[in-house]
């Protein structure tokens, strides 16, 4: 908080991004998991998931730097 920083906010990022990691090769535990589940490689798997990550990538990138968007439903709820 002395950095400026809403720790809401800051969590929302924190969540967003091991998200990202645990979907993203070459340790991405949810890969490993979904492999055993789905009996897929996982450079099938891998492959498969790129839409999807790329579109969490975009998502980091608009909650990053658009802080009003993670704050806005605290707010609204009135605990901010």
């Amino acid at each position: 908080m002395k950095l400026g920083i809403d720790p809401v906010h800051f969590g929302i990022i924190m969540v967003v991004n091991m998200e990202v990691g645990m979907c993203h090769p070459p340790v991405g535990l949810n890969l490993y998991v979904a492999s055993g589940i789905t009996k897929m490689g996982i450079t099938e798997l891998t492959i498969a998931v790129w839409p999807w990550l790329l579109a969490m990538l975009g998502f980091l990138g608009v909650v990053t730097y658009w802080p009003a968007m993670s704050t806005w439903f605290p707010t609204m709820l009135g605990m901010m």
